[in-house]
Order: C-alpha cells, then structure tokens, then sequence
C-alpha cells in the first residue's frame, strides 16, 4: 500500500513529529510505501511530492514547522479541483491520504472521503485548540507556553515604566491561547471572542489596578470584540477559505485605554512567533501518538475518521462531526477565571 501525507493551513509545532510517527510505524510495521504532498492541498491539486521514507523523518522530531511545507489551498475551489486531485493520486499510486490540518484542511478531506470516494484519514492540528471532537490539539501546549512566558517578561517592563501593556494573541473564534497563558501569566484582563466586552468595565479594571500600584496587563485574542462593534481587520482581505484576515484590536485597545484613563498605554502582538520553533514536551508526545494511531486507521480502512485525544487514550471520531462546528470557551469557565480581573 502506498500512502500520501500532507500538512495544511497555518504552520505549527509538531507536525513533524506526526509525519515521524506515521512513517516510522507505516515502514517498519506495515511495510507501507509514503508520498508527501507538497504545500497542503497544493500538492494532490498539481502533483507536487517529495520522497518519503524512514531516512526523510530522521531528527525531525523537535523541528517547528513542516518539512512537508504547508498553505491555504482550497482544492474545492479550484477550477477542476476535485478531478485534479484524484488525477494526481491515481498517478502517484496512492491508495489512501493522511491529512494534518486544522478545520478548513480537514473540511476538505471530510468532503473527499465522504462525497468522492477518496481515502481520507485525519490529524487534528491547530494551536487555537478549537477543533471539536478532541480535548487539545497538538501545537496548542507550545503557544501557551511562548504566550505565558511573553506576559511574565512583561510584567517588569509594565511595573519599570507604570504604563499598561496590552498583549495580543491568536485566536480568531476561540480564545483559549488567551485564556490559558493570561491566566498562567498573571494578566488582570483576558478578551476572548466568545465574551464581548465592554470598553468601560476593562478601563475600570485598568484604573483599579493603578491603585494598588501596579501596572496591568491585559492579554487580548485577536478575534475579540467590543460590545456593540465590530471586529478590528488588518486589512480585509480574504484567505482561500474565506476567512478575513485579523490582527488590530490590541493597538485599537491601547489606543482606548489611553484616551480614556490618561494611562499611557503600549502593545505586544505576538502573532506567528507563538507558532514557530520547537515544540513542547507534551506536543512531541500527543503529534507522536496520533501519527501512530492515525496509520493503524490506514491499516484498518477506518476511513473518513480523525484521530482525537480524549483523557489519555487515542480514539477515532468521524471527520465530517469533528468539523462540523468549532469547540468555544465555555462561559463558566471564563467566569471562574474572572475573578483575577482588576
């Protein structure tokens, strides 16, 4: 049997130890022949491959990024997309694909299995951690850990200078990157998306930090938005997915800050430095696990399934449910945190 591989969407810490693991146990179990896809969904949509094999996957394990390359492509909508796609596969020989990837990349594959009879075999990957079906996503651990360490950097400047310093995150629908670092980090407010937030009530908590003679910190995702406003844009523009592209609302939120408590105010946006470099500990360890598990799927013909993390143990759940809808910050556990606010 021969097996194609690709990564899609936004780059994150431990994708390599996914392909490691898959490759390792396809090889040296099953005796399985592996092609890597280019570039994400590029590869299958122009034929694009690397070789793939035991020597390819050697030191890769504490490598960021992907050495299969990643993107945004949407075969779906590209002209003869879904033709071109099982053109290629047929040309290279392969008989089912393991896609990495996040909820668009992993859309795609529910798609294909279900509706054109291509293979498919899924790998949750997002450090926004909002893939339903899976209790944490592999990338996830790595940008709490960068976040958090970020903000307790930032709490010295913050107090050397008496200012406050807004420190924005990822998080386009969930906030979970900002609920777990800010709360990690000792932030005195947290902005998710799912909690519009009022302007007032966030100056009011600047202000009484002021008065205990410390300066604040607030930790902002980048999809978070004000009550009764809309969300800040970067510039507008779409992704293939049709997603606009975010990043302002900490600089607009400085700027707020500012002119309504006469605090002087200043911005960190840590943007793709939160999904670069080495991979932490338990991301080496869950990327690991269902690349194993996500080619025992292969071995079985358990097709049209993500392997996900539920406690400790490894199980499969249907692609098509675990994208249909996008795991959220529940209220309640915001509210338990909340009372660190001010």
């Amino acid at each position: 049997m021969r097996v194609g591989v690709l990564t899609g969407g936004g780059d994150c810490p431990g994708l390599n130890a996914v392909i490691r693991g898959i490759v390792r146990k396809g090889v040296q179990e099953y005796g399985y022949d592996f092609t890597g896809f280019k570039d994400g969904w590029r590869g299958p949509l122009e034929g694009a491959t690397v070789r793939l094999d035991i020597p390819a996957v050697r030191g890769i394990l504490p490598r960021g990024g992907t050495i299969l390359g990643s993107s945004r492509t949407n075969p779906l909508k590209a002209e003869n997309g879904i033709r071109r796609v099982k053109e290629n596969l047929a040309k290279q020989e392969v008989d089912a694909l393991i896609v990495i990837g996040g909820e668009d990349t992993l859309g795609v594959a529910a798609r294909l299995n279900d509706e054109y009879g291509v293979p498919c075999v899924g790998v949750p990957k997002t450090i926004d951690n909002d893939l339903s079906g899976t209790d944490y996503t592999f990338g996830f651990d790595t940008a709490v850990g960068i976040a958090t360490e970020a903000i307790d950097r930032l709490h010295t400047t913050a107090e050397s200078h008496m200012r406050v310093l807004v420190v924005e995150v990822m998080g386009r629908h969930a906030g979970w990157i900002a609920l777990h670092s800010g709360l990690a980090g000792g932030a005195n407010v947290i902005l998710i998306p799912e909690q519009p937030f009022d302007l007032e009530q966030v100056c009011s908590w600047v202000t009484s930090r002021f008065k205990a003679s410390y300066a604040p910190i607030v930790v902002v995702a980048e999809g978070a938005l004000p009550k009764d406003g809309d969300a800040v844009l970067k510039d507008g523009t779409l992704d293939s997915f049709g997603h606009v592209r975010l990043s302002g609302v900490g600089e607009w939120l400085a700027k707020e800050i500012e002119k309504r408590t006469g605090k002087e105010a200043r911005t960190t946006v840590l943007g793709h430095v939160q999904r670069g470099g080495t991979p932490s500990a338990f991301d080496r360890w869950l990327a690991t696990r269902f690349g194993l598990h996500a080619i025992d799927a292969v071995r079985d013909g358990d097709f049209g399934k993500m392997v996900a993390l539920r406690g400790t143990d490894i199980v499969r759940v249907p692609i098509a449910e675990a994208t249909a809808r996008l795991k959220t910050v529940d209220p309640a556990l915001y509210s338990e945190v909340s009372v660190f606010f001010g």
